[in-house]
């Protein structure tokens, strides 16, 4: 199996989504840059995080626009992995790939600590290797980390089981209006969500900065392990298919 991280002007979280799935979970990986208008040859795909082109006008509005990201359409349309950390999930949410917007971190401040978030659903490649209900101890750091949308998609997310995490407690439980537990007020709480056909996932706290104990946690492995062992089920399905 074969990961591609893209890259954009701005990113800069690339180099460490490569050294966690490279170094860390020890799978083949290279670099996409913007500009590539295809991805053929790899079976996941990651949108790290950062400013991709200076957060202009919003975030992600123009990386949006990059010719990798039809290339990425093509390739969560076929089926392919695809998961957007943080300034990636903004650009997912941009280019129609994940429903909602980001809005502002309610209290107008970047934000850039540890939150705890829940696993809402583990019927996903990327949360496949957790449990439901388990607390995540993941970083977060943004600005625009606010997810919003309105009342009917917000009700189609809950009934398809699309909120794949929540900003909780240590102790796992939710209140979207405790401002420490849910730090930017995201509606809801959600922290990350995953699309129809839950090949595609966003989430604003970053797994890569969560793989190694000196970093605070290893709870970001759980994502990235989650990833590897839903590839590798569909290699053992194509060989005995």
């Amino acid at each position: 199996m074969k990961f591609g991280v893209v890259q954009f002007p701005g990113s800069n979280c690339d180099d460490d989504a490569y050294h966690a799935i490279g170094a860390v979970i020890g799978q083949p990986v290279e670099f996409i840059w913007h500009q590539s208008e295809q991805v053929s040859g790899f079976d996941a795909i990651l949108l790290p995080g950062g400013f991709a082109f200076g957060d202009y006008l919003r975030t992600g509005a123009i990386a949006r626009f990059s010719p990798v990201m039809k290339a990425v359409g093509r390739f969560a349309r076929s089926g392919g992995i695809v998961l957007g950390v943080c300034n990636g999930f903004q650009i997912l949410l941009e280019a129609g790939l994940l429903p909602g917007a980001m809005l502002r971190n309610k209290d107008l401040r970047f934000l850039c600590r540890q939150v705890h978030v829940r696993v809402e659903n583990t019927d996903t490649p990327f949360t496949c290797a957790a449990r439901s209900g388990q607390i995540l101890k993941i970083p977060i750091a943004h600005m625009e980390g606010n997810y919003f949308c309105d009342p009917a998609t917000l009700a189609e997310l809950e009934r398809n089981k699309q909120v794949v995490f929540r900003y909780a407690r240590p102790d796992g439980s939710v209140d979207e209006h405790d401002r420490e537990a849910n730090p930017n007020g995201a509606l809801a709480a959600i922290a990350g969500i995953c699309n129809r056909e839950r090949n595609v996932a966003g989430l604003m706290p970053h797994p890569e900065r969560a793989v190694e104990s000196a970093l605070g946690s290893t709870d970001g492995l759980v994502i990235l392990r989650s990833m590897v062992e839903s590839l590798s089920r569909r290699a053992a399905e194509r060989v005995s298919a």
